[in-house]
Parts: structure tokens; sequence; C-alpha cells
């Protein structure tokens, strides 16, 4: 990705520290979008089993391959182990599930997508009488040891956590034999989780960003769930973006995305539209100075989009990240 910044981790493997985020994206929109996204020159593809879409990314992605536009080398694939998947028997079961629709025999990052677990039963949102239906018996040590035989086996080239707390990540490093090379999480100006960071940073772990941009999709996803979208702000309307944004002739969102990225952050904005797809690759001509960075670290609200309480009674598993906010 020309004049992209490089993102290494501890193992030696690399991406682009911008990615394209697909959570909300499906079937036609998807694909155009995606061929959209590698022609713009992302390279650095993000998924998730629950999102419901990796067969159409795997279609898009094997026809560029098999044209030879493209090596299966040059691109960055992510993807994540299901709530309803997360015990040890479930790992190389959706792993391989997931391989086998992006049509790839390996992804560069599989992550456990939260820590807390529910059953399984054919329902990747499993409910019974309101509530989702929680498996209490999450055990994130013997889950990782099963995450540690993917790499083993060569299906993934590194692995990771999404979702966890300070608590949580520390449990998995405490046992493990490979430890987490990335964590995920809702990062943003109005949540930028400098604690969480500052212990990633700490430990050797690399934090993407998801959501950089707020979560315009959330309004979505509660409404595909029966539930009411609760107002909320809109980073991009912020004064101070805005402001930053006019003094280096750039937008709101490259500015935000460009605070992430100067931070040490990987980001994953989401879009389907074309020229903003290339609009928030554009972020690597320019530099916030350090005034421009003290003023968006001082937008943090500690003001967190997606808490999971879409679903009744998440809260109620032991696991769940964030009991005490």
């Amino acid at each position: 990705m020309a004049g992209c910044i490089e993102t290494m981790f501890y193992n030696g493997i690399s991406t682009p520290s911008i990615g394209f985020g697909t959570w909300q994206a499906k079937d036609d929109e998807l694909e155009q979008a995606l061929n959209n996204a590698l022609e713009a020159g992302y390279r650095h593809i993000d998924t998730a089993t629950v999102y419901e879409n990796e067969k159409v990314i795997g279609k898009v992605l094997k026809k560029w391959i098999d044209s030879g536009k493209l090596k299966r080398d040059d691109l960055f694939i992510v993807t994540k182990l299901p709530p309803c998947g997360n015990r040890p028997s479930g790992v190389a079961t959706y792993l391989q599930r997931s391989l086998d629709d992006l049509q790839l025999d390996y992804v560069d990052m599989y992550l456990i997508h939260t820590p807390f677990a529910f059953i399984e039963c054919g329902d990747m949102h499993p409910m019974k009488d309101g509530k989702i239906m929680l498996d209490m018996n999450t055990d994130h040590v013997a889950t990782w040891k099963v995450m540690e035989e993917q790499v083993d086996a060569g299906k993934a080239k590194a692995i990771g956590l999404s979702n966890f707390n300070i608590t949580q990540i520390s449990k998995v490093l405490e046992h493990a034999r490979i430890k987490p090379a990335n964590l995920q999480i809702e990062l943003h100006a109005y949540h930028q989780q400098v604690p969480l960071v500052d212990y990633a940073k700490k430990h050797g772990i690399v934090v993407t960003a998801y959501s950089p941009l707020g979560a315009p999709g959330l309004s979505k996803f509660m409404e595909d769930m029966n539930q009411k979208a609760p107002k909320m702000p809109n980073i991009l309307d912020n004064p101070v973006v805005d402001e930053i944004a006019k003094k280096h002739n750039k937008s709101p969102a490259q500015v935000v995305l460009r605070h992430g990225v100067q931070k040490g952050l990987i980001v994953i904005p989401k879009s389907t539209n074309p020229g903003r797809l290339r609009q928030n690759l554009d972020i690597f001509d320019f530099e916030l100075d350090e005034n421009d960075m003290s003023k968006l670290n001082g937008l943090n609200k500690d003001a967190r989009f997606l808490d999971f309480k879409v679903f009744p009674g998440i809260t109620e598993h032991p696991e769940y990240p964030w009991k005490k906010e």
C-alpha cells in the first residue's frame, strides 16, 4: 500500500496500519465495496464469523488472487472466533469454517471475538425468553491453548484477543506459550482507552481500533436486534476535529484516523462509499503536530458506544468485561 505505515507485531509479521472493516456489510454491497477497497490499495481486511460475510469476502479474494492481480502474501486477513464457539472445542471447528468460507489456507490473525460465550445452538446470537443464552463456563486459558495449536498447525500466523479487559488479558498472558499479538477494541476520540492501550503496549501487544470514526453502524445493528438505538454524539461534527481538519485541508475523518495511526494504533474504518474508501486511506501525506495531538487527546470522554447490552442479560456473564463501567 503506497505511503502506508506498516505496523509490526512482536513475532515479526507486519500489516498496513489502516485496514478495511466489514462489520454491517454483506452480499452485493460488500462485494462491490471490497473490490473498490482492493482497487484503492487496501490490503488489510477485517472480518468475523458473526459478520456472516466471509463467503462474499472469499469470493472476491479468490477472484483477485486467481487473476494474478494479488498474491496471498500481499494480504493481511483477520477473522474472529464467535461467542457461540468460545470454548476449546469450538476453536478449530470455527477457524476451519472461516478458512473454507474465505477460500484460504490460513488467516494472518485469528482473534477471540469476545471474552464471554454464548450457548452453541446454530444461531450466532441465540435468544430464549427475551434474553441471550449464555455459556457461563468460559475458560480463557483452556481456549487459548487451542488457539495456540492453530498457529502450530499453520492455520493462523498470529493470534489475539478482542474486547478483553486488563484482568482477562493478564490471565491469558500468565499462561500463554504463544502470547497475544493483537488486541482489537472500540477506540475513537471519545473513547481512547488510555490505561488499556498502555497495558497492551507494555506487553508488546499491538492495539487495533474498531469504530475509529465512532459507531455509525450501531444504529442499524440495534434495529436488526429490534432495539432502539440511543442518540450518540458524532465525532466528525466536533468543532475541534473540524478546526484541525481545515488547518490541514483534510476531512474530519482523515484527522481522526491520522490521530489513531500517530498514536501507534491500527485503525479499521468501514465504508462502502468508493470516495470515502479512498479518502480514509489518504492520511499519510500529512502529520498532526503536538498541539493537534493534545487537542484530540483532550476529547476523550470514556464514552463507549458498543457495550453489547443490545443482548439482554449479557452483563450476567462472569466474563462480561465492563462490569465496573
